[in-house]
């Protein structure tokens, strides 16, 4: 069946959260554990925003995806249980929040490892992979499917789930696309020190900029992959934000919510979707300086 992954949907709505706490932070460098401020600015994602945003999906009843960082797992042991205890999944986003695109190969796979160990040692059914700010690496997919994985949803090659073939006969992933587009980050992130972001947006503005995405992939039958953090989409104002936008989305009638490994199973056989291998570019380099 053509775009059976669809569900019978217009479009398909992921609500992810990644659950970075200190560790977003402390990725660059464990000097800021000294600032008070920064640390409860961080530490307000899982003691306040997490359970707001947890109440409105149960009052919802909307299913979510759920990024921890091993680290965030291992400091607070009773986090990923509470998520999955509410219906919802948890997925794997790093140990140490460090982007993989700032490590070695072995750097990436320590701690690609170091995270699994956390969740198993918390009996975590892990099915999907998020790198830390998004940035994958050439050997990333490798990684997920090496570790038996499902899915990673980490590019942006596509605004519909598509397959990647990895290397040593461990067949294919999904990808479920995201977007900067659709992230929090870009329209709420400020500190002063580390530079994390330099705007703080209107939630009114953000709600209609994320309406009018939904409505374009609801028209091209798209996969709207909204990427939230609980310290910041966990404050009031934009929190009832996002909870207009899924009631917007609800009232439509045509989205369809899952968790993202729902729609990587569908995904996985749905055979009108791409199989997309990665080619990394090989730049000149005398057109391309090695800055």
């Amino acid at each position: 069946m053509s775009d059976s992954w669809l569900g019978g949907a217009a479009a398909v709505a992921l609500l992810t959260f990644d659950v970075d706490a200190e560790s977003a932070i402390l990725a660059h460098g464990r000097r800021y554990a000294d600032h008070a401020m920064t640390m409860s600015h961080q530490a307000y994602g899982p003691e306040i925003g997490l359970p707001r945003l947890l109440d409105m999906l149960d009052e919802l009843g909307v299913p979510a995806t759920f990024f921890v960082p091993g680290q965030v797992a291992e400091q607070r042991p009773e986090l990923v249980g509470t998520i999955a205890e509410r219906g919802h999944e948890v997925g794997h986003h790093s140990y140490s929040h460090r982007p993989p695109t700032s490590m070695t190969a072995e750097e990436e796979r320590a701690d690609f490892e170091r995270a699994l160990h956390v969740f198993t040692d918390q009996g975590a059914e892990i099915h999907g992979h998020r790198a830390a700010l998004w940035e994958a690496t050439w050997h990333t997919a490798d990684l997920v499917a090496e570790f038996g994985l499902l899915y990673d949803s980490s590019l942006m090659g596509d605004d519909r789930p598509y397959r990647i073939p990895t290397t040593r006969d461990q067949g294919e992933i999904v990808e479920l696309p995201v977007h900067w587009s659709l992230d929090d980050w870009e329209q709420y992130a400020f500190l002063p020190e580390p530079s994390i972001g330099s705007v703080i947006e209107s939630p009114e503005k953000t709600l209609e900029m994320w309406r009018a995405e939904l409505d374009a992939m609801r028209h091209y039958h798209c996969l709207f992959n909204l990427t939230s953090h609980p310290f910041l989409s966990g404050r009031p104002s934009r929190a009832l934000a996002l909870r207009r936008l899924i009631e917007y989305a609800l009232e439509c009638g045509d989205v369809r919510f899952a968790r993202c490994v729902d729609v990587a199973r569908a995904a996985a056989v749905d055979q009108s979707l791409l199989s997309r291998p990665l080619h990394r570019p090989d730049p000149d380099s005398d057109a391309y300086p090695l800055w």
